[in-house]
C-alpha cells in the first residue's frame, strides 16, 4: 500500500505568468482571481489539492515585480519569504518570451540561493512553435537542476495530473494537514473581498485598478421571508483619488452596478446561497504605504 504524502508547494513567477489560473485548474475551484493584468495576486493564497496517497497545500505568491509602495515591498518579502519556507517550488514561466528575462533571472538566483527542490512549469506553448519550446527547455536545463521541465497552457487543465504527479513524486512522507473537503483556507470575507477586487480589476480602465483595495465591514446570513439562506453582505472600495472615485462609480452609478452585480453572481456561485451585496466607494489617499493598511496582505 503506497504510503501518503503531504506538503505545501509556492508557485512563484512574475506578474501576468498564468500563476492563479494555474492554481485554479490544479484545484478545480476558484481560488484565485484570474484577470489579464498584473499584480492581480497580492496576498499569499492557499489552495488544496486532495488526491488517494496526498495532500498537496498550494500557496499562490503575489507575482515578482519592481515595487514602489510599501504594499509592493509586502508582495515581494511574501513571495520570497514563502518560497525559503515550503517543500517544493513550482516555478512558472512564460516561454513565449524566447528568453530568460531579467525578471526571470532574478527569480532563478533566488531559487538558486535557497537551493530548493523545484519544478519548472513553462505556460503560454500555445503561442510559439514546438521548435521554440525545445530551445527553451534546453535554455533553462542549463541554469538549474530542476526536478521536472513541463511545458504546458494555462488555458487547458490537460496537463493538471502531470503536474500533480510530479509534485506527489517529489514530496515526503506526512499527514493531511486538512479535511479532505477543503480546498482554500481562505475566509468568506476574504473571498468576497477578493472576488469584488477581480470584477474591478476586468471592468475599469487601466490606470485605476491597482489604486484599489476592498474591505468588507458586514456579513450576515439570515432567512429571507420564503426561509431561503441569504448573506447580507456590506463593503467598501477604497481608491487613492476623487477622480478614480468618479470612474468606479460611474454615470448614474452604472460602472458600480456592473461591478457589484458580476461580483454577487460569482459569489452566490461559489458559496451556494443568495446574497445581498451593498458596496461604497470611499477616497483613502496613500493607503498603499500605510502599515495599518498593508500588513493584512502580509502571509501568517
Amino acid at each position: 500500500m503506497a504510503k501518503f504524502k503531504s506538503g505545501f508547494v509556492a508557485i512563484i513567477g512574475k506578474t501576468n505568468v498564468g500563476k492563479s489560473t494555474l492554481i485554479n485548474n490544479l484545484v478545480g475551484e476558484k481560488v484565485a482571481i484570474t484577470v489579464n493584468k498584473s499584480q492581480t495576486t497580492r496576498t499569499a493564497i492557499r489552495a488544496i489539492v486532495n488526491r488517494k496517497n496526498s495532500q498537496i497545500i498550494f500557496i499562490d505568491t503575489p507575482g515578482i515585480h519592481k515595487p514602489t509602495t510599501k504594499l509592493g515591498e509586502t508582495m515581494l518579502e511574501t513571495s520570497y519569504g514563502i518560497a525559503g519556507d515550503v517543500d517544493l517550488i513550482l516555478y512558472i514561466v512564460d516561454c513565449s518570451k524566447k528568453e530568460i528575462t531579467k525578471g526571470d533571472r532574478i527569480i532563478l538566483d533566488k531559487i538558486k540561493s535557497i537551493n530548493k527542490k523545484t519544478i519548472l512549469v513553462l505556460n503560454k506553448i500555445d503561442l510559439i512553435e514546438k521548435e521554440e519550446i525545445l530551445k527553451v527547455i534546453d535554455m533553462y536545463k542549463n541554469e538549474y537542476n530542476f526536478e521536472a521541465i513541463i511545458p504546458i497552457s494555462a488555458l487547458s487543465n490537460k496537463w493538471n495530473e502531470t503536474i500533480l504527479d510530479e509534485i506527489e513524486k517529489n514530496l515526503k512522507e506526512g499527514p493531511a494537514y486538512y479535511d479532505i473537503d477543503e480546498y482554500t483556507d481562505q475566509t468568506a470575507r476574504q473571498l468576497v473581498e477578493e472576488v469584488i477586487r477581480e470584477k474591478a480589476l476586468k471592468f475599469l480602465s487601466e490606470e485605476v485598478p491597482h489604486g484599489i483595495y476592498i474591505e468588507v465591514e458586514k456579513m450576515k446570513d439570515r432567512k429571507t421571508t420564503k426561509g431561503e439562506d441569504i448573506y447580507d453582505v456590506e463593503a467598501t472600495i477604497y481608491c487613492l483619488r476623487n477622480s478614480h472615485k468618479g470612474i468606479i462609480i460611474g454615470k448614474n452609478g452604472s460602472m458600480l452596478k456592473r461591478i457589484v452585480t458580476g461580483a454577487r453572481i460569482e459569489l452566490e456561485k461559489m458559496l451556494g446561497m443568495k446574497i445581498n451585496l451593498k458596496v461604497w466607494v470611499k477616497v483613502k489617499e496613500d493607503w498603499q504605504d500605510k502599515e495599518n493598511i498593508i500588513k493584512k496582505f502580509k502571509f501568517n
